[in-house]
């Protein structure tokens, strides 16, 4: 028989999550009482060889203010083919296909062993990934050319199906036209001045999607993008985009000695964001920028170009005295928050032996779950390794990545939450679970996780508001069983969503 520490451990590993502690006080007077909040640190992803994915749509609980999935927790009548819910204790009925169901012949969601299940079902259209590069020209020839080999041999790591594009920019942001057979093709956009998806879509020429598919967050699924001319499937233009990363330079405006280069970040972040937020709003894409050194003039500046002028130091933050820092924060915190809505992700890639201006970049791969990484030099082996493990697959081929993710919290009625800390934003969903003591990203039992791997790990915290701590049963002092369970749905590279 196993210990307690060896079951808790099975727990752990079966369903990627760790509680604070594992028995919750009964009241929330206990709870004030403890130190530490009662949390769990959950990993959506966590893999495990040993579950097979169900391939049918999960059961749900009828009432339409519950909806939590049947799990081994529900108490089930095997005669009279009912389930009660363990979070409402709704009683329902078990749908047709679950006929022959009986104490001896049960469904793999009432057996102890599957408290974690992941359900394959494909709702709508399939959607292709999306990849849009975003590469800065302004540094050394070296770097350039050992990040434009990354960027080579990324394509071959690709799906077929998958689409990219290329943004390059330096004082200028050109938008590479992939469409077009023998020549290239570029829009070339000032990088003093910012634009809005609006704009940027009628200077493109691109198409407006319908009303249903530019909705952010709602519940309907993505709608089929039409095809544009910025991003193209790889394996279309694998050729023609090989060529094109291979001719790119250095970018050609003269730097003057005692200057930096002007590097125009902000716009072109600001660009790349609204391209997708235009094209393929609600489906599943990665933004990579690779930055060779901070943005240096337009929106999003980070230092001035003169080299006698340092970038801030953490004193300068301290007191208050980062003369773009306000500035530059309010800008990236504005585009992370549109890449967020739309199911966006943004990595930054910061190589460079100076600063970079990662302190005001931070919040794009917060709320997006992307990647950032720091290096002194895209020819180290550091960034090529890391870079390539982005790509990294399963033994079915798929990415080790998911997009467009959503994690939803149900509580018995003994637990409120309140909130989560991680690579989330708030999805805004009220409900008589959510605690009006925020810890994290409040407020709400539903956020969107734009971006996931199997490492990908947030903090739950839940408040206690059981106000009487045991009920008498037959003389025996018998505590009440609160329940948690989280529903999360995401998209894989096989174009199936899958929930949890």
């Amino acid at each position: 028989m196993a210990t307690f520490q060896e079951f808790i451990q099975q727990n752990e590993d079966r369903d990627g999550v760790r509680f604070s502690w594992n028995v919750w006080p009964s009241s929330r007077l206990e709870a004030t009482r403890m130190v530490v909040p009662v949390a769990s640190l959950f990993t959506p992803l966590k893999e495990r060889p040993d579950l097979p994915p169900i391939q049918y749509e999960p059961v749900l609980c009828s009432r339409a203010t519950c909806r939590a999935v049947l799990n081994p927790l529900c108490q089930v009548d095997y005669r009279a083919k009912l389930w009660a819910c363990n979070f409402c204790y709704q009683r329902n009925q078990f749908p047709p296909t679950y006929a022959g169901i009986s104490e001896v012949n049960q469904p793999a969601e009432l057996l102890p062993q599957f408290s974690t299940i992941e359900y394959v079902v494909q709702r709508g259209p399939q959607m292709p990934l999306n990849f849009l590069y975003v590469v800065d020209t302004c540094m050394e020839d070296e770097d350039l050319q050992a990040l434009k080999e990354s960027l080579q041999m990324s394509l071959s790591l690709l799906p077929p199906t998958a689409l990219v594009g290329l943004i390059t920019f330096g004082r200028m942001i050109q938008v590479h036209e992939l469409g077009c057979e023998g020549i290239s093709k570029s829009y070339v956009f000032r990088g003093t001045k910012d634009l809005s998806a609006k704009q940027l879509q009628e200077m493109l020429g691109l198409t407006k999607p319908s009303a249903q598919q530019a909705g952010r967050g709602g519940p309907q699924g993505p709608q089929v993008p039409l095809s544009n001319r910025f991003l193209q499937p790889v394996q279309k233009i694998d050729m023609n985009l090989t060529d094109l990363l291979g001719e790119l330079q250095r970018d050609p405006w003269p730097v003057t000695q005692g200057k930096r280069p002007l590097r125009s970040l902000g716009v072109a972040l600001s660009i790349a964001v609204g391209l997708l937020e235009c094209t393929f709003p609600n489906t599943g894409a990665r933004i990579m920028t690779f930055i060779g050194g901070p943005a240096t003039q337009g929106p999003g500046m980070v230092v001035g170009d003169e080299l006698k002028t340092p970038i801030r130091s953490w004193h300068d933050i301290e007191k208050d005295n980062a003369k773009f820092m306000k500035k530059a924060t309010k800008h990236y915190e504005a585009l992370a928050n549109r890449a967020a809505a739309n199911g966006h992700i943004v990595d930054i890639y910061a190589c460079a032996l100076d600063q970079t201006g990662l302190a005001e970049m931070k919040c794009c791969p917060n709320y997006t779950g992307g990647y950032m990484v720091m290096a002194d030099s895209f020819n180290t082996s550091l960034f090529k390794q890391t870079f390539q493990r982005v790509f990294t697959k399963d033994v079915q081929g798929a990415f080790k990545m998911a997009f467009a993710g959503t994690l939803e919290i149900k509580t018995s009625r003994e637990v409120k939450i309140s909130g989560a800390i991680g690579p989330c934003v708030s999805l805004n969903a009220k409900g008589p679970c959510v605690s009006e003591n925020e810890i994290g990203t409040g407020g709400t039992c539903q956020w969107k996780i734009c971006g996931l791997d199997p490492s990908t790990t947030l903090a739950i915290y839940f408040e206690v508001v059981n106000q009487t701590p045991t009920e008498d049963v037959g003389g025996v002092l018998e505590a009440e069983s609160s329940h948690a369970a989280v529903i999360r749905s995401w998209h894989r590279s096989q174009s199936f969503i899958r929930f949890s």
